[in-house]
């Protein structure tokens, strides 16, 4: 980061200034307040660290400048000073600034809040680079005053290294409802929506929205559980339930996350009888371990996923009614990506920017054509086949910006039929892969091939691991270890 050190100590300002630049910062130094003024029409900072009491200009004064200028408005303020004074700092931190530090200066303080104030600014950043380009490409499709007034409320918000993207009114009203179920743990919840769609990370605001809530967030694949090993799981076993247990017997989910969340993911892939049980759970509060006589409770809360539809399964025999009724008290449904078009530039942009950086290459920007062709897209895969796709146009490709071309693959593969023909050769399909020169990711290139034949056979599963000639457990296994790496 670009660094402003004001301090009137020689000393103490070379000190600093020689620990900074070891950290791998560019410093400017200034001895006093008006000093670091006559600096700042020439220089960006992202930071000024600065001494309260000094001759001429104090920090304080310095702070309340720095506010008011054009180039001072995204530069944060830490300021410091060997008198403790409360009523100073509450003063400082009232007029802007980021935090406040007593001296003797503790160099691993300093350290942490400059980290604090670099991540701030680097989503900042990314935050203003999604809007600047989502509003250059509404003003060139002349969007409506509406649509630019509904633009300023998107942002960015990370939950517990999820991202949670909102650039529509669909997803505000979302989330907005969610945070009503935030505080209220006892109400079970049920989302609704495609493969991809972003499930799981509704399901994690609603658990980490308060960032003091560090009760656990336990997952559970309904889709890859049998009778036994559900039962186990969720409620826990005593010693002696059954061969090959734990001596001491185990504690389960609903145990282990006391004062926190279950996320029952898959719920529709819940056989019949195991829905019964979770539904007596979920009215009683309570449970039995495997093998126990000791009744436990459990102040959980219940949320359900799934991208089935539950009516129809409930026609079928598939699914619970009582089980649907119940969960149906918070109720979302999220809307799949081609239906929010509007975000699909937007985490485009933010997807490109940061693989591009990660990788070294040189994309910046996404022409007109290729946006147009993003935008039109249907995304059977949602926000993470968009993500997966910009993912794989820069690990082949090397460019200035996305084009049309970069796209060929996604747009030809999404307008191929399934192959239904057992004796098919992939050779032809094989040989227009171009290996890249630099260096090739194997991983990459497997979880690409997993990503597609799940949109081929819409999100389903056992059809996936069907046509991959793998077992549903080494899918379930793939599956969790992508979503850990995206």
């Amino acid at each position: 980061m670009n660094i402003l050190l004001v301090e009137d100590d020689l000393d103490s300002r070379l000190y600093l200034g020689q620990f900074l630049r070891k950290l791998g910062h560019r410093i400017v130094e200034s001895e006093d307040g008006e000093d670091a003024l006559s600096k700042f029409p020439t220089g960006q900072f992202n930071l000024v660290i600065s001494d309260i009491r000094m001759p001429k200009i104090s920090g304080l004064e310095l702070l309340q400048t720095i506010v008011h200028l054009p180039a001072g408005r995204d530069t944060d303020i830490i300021l410091f000073t060997g008198h403790v004074d409360v009523s100073l700092a509450i003063e400082a931190l009232r007029a802007g600034a980021y935090d406040y530090l007593l001296k003797p200066i503790n160099v691993n303080e300093l350290t942490a809040v400059i980290q604090r104030v670099s991540e701030r600014q680097s989503l900042l950043r990314e935050n203003k680079i999604a809007n600047n380009k989502f509003k250059k490409e509404k003003a060139a499709s002349q969007a409506t005053q509406r649509e630019l007034e509904l633009l300023k409320t998107s942002y960015v918000r990370e939950i517990k290294r999820e991202e949670v993207f909102i650039f529509s009114k669909k997803m505000k009203q979302i989330y907005t409802q969610a945070e009503n179920f935030q505080l209220d743990t006892s109400l079970p919840i049920l989302i609704q929506g495609e493969t991809g769609t972003g499930k799981e990370i509704l399901a994690k605001y609603i658990h980490y929205y308060h960032s003091k809530n560090e009760r656990p967030f336990i997952d559970i694949n309904c889709a890859a559980m049998t009778s036994g090993i559900f039962e186990s799981d969720l409620f826990g076993y005593e010693a002696g339930a059954f061969t090959g247990g734990l001596p001491k017997g185990q504690k389960g989910k609903l145990d282990i996350a006391q004062g926190g969340t279950v996320f029952f993911d898959e719920i529709g892939e819940l056989s019949v009888d195991l829905q019964a049980k979770l539904l007596r759970f979920i009215e009683e509060r309570e449970f039995y371990r495997v093998g126990g006589l000791k009744k436990i409770k459990s102040n959980v809360r219940i949320i359900c996923a799934t991208n089935v539809d539950i009516p129809k399964q409930i026609q079928q025999g598939l699914f619970r009614s009582d089980l649907y009724y119940r969960l149906n008290i918070g109720h979302f449904i999220i809307p799949p990506l081609r239906e929010r078009p509007e975000e699909i530039l937007p985490m485009a942009n933010i997807f490109l920017n940061r693989l591009a950086r990660r990788r070294g290459k040189r994309f910046k920007n996404i022409s007109k054509k290729a946006a147009k062709l993003l935008i039109t897209y249907h995304w059977p895969g949602n926000v993470r086949e968009l993500k997966n796709a910009i993912e794989w146009i820069t690990f082949t490709h090397d460019d200035s910006e996305v084009r049309t071309e970069h796209l060929d693959r996604i747009i030809r593969s999404a307008s191929k039929p399934a192959e239904t023909n057992n004796n098919h050769s992939l050779s032809g399909e094989i040989a227009e892969f171009k290996l890249p020169r630099d260096f090739f990711d194997i991983e990459t290139f497997y979880n690409e091939v997993v990503r597609q034949a799940l949109e081929m056979h819409k999100g389903n599963k056992a059809k996936t691991a069907s046509y991959l000639r793998m077992s549903r457990h080494s899918l379930y296994s793939c599956l969790k270890r992508m979503e850990v790496d995206k």
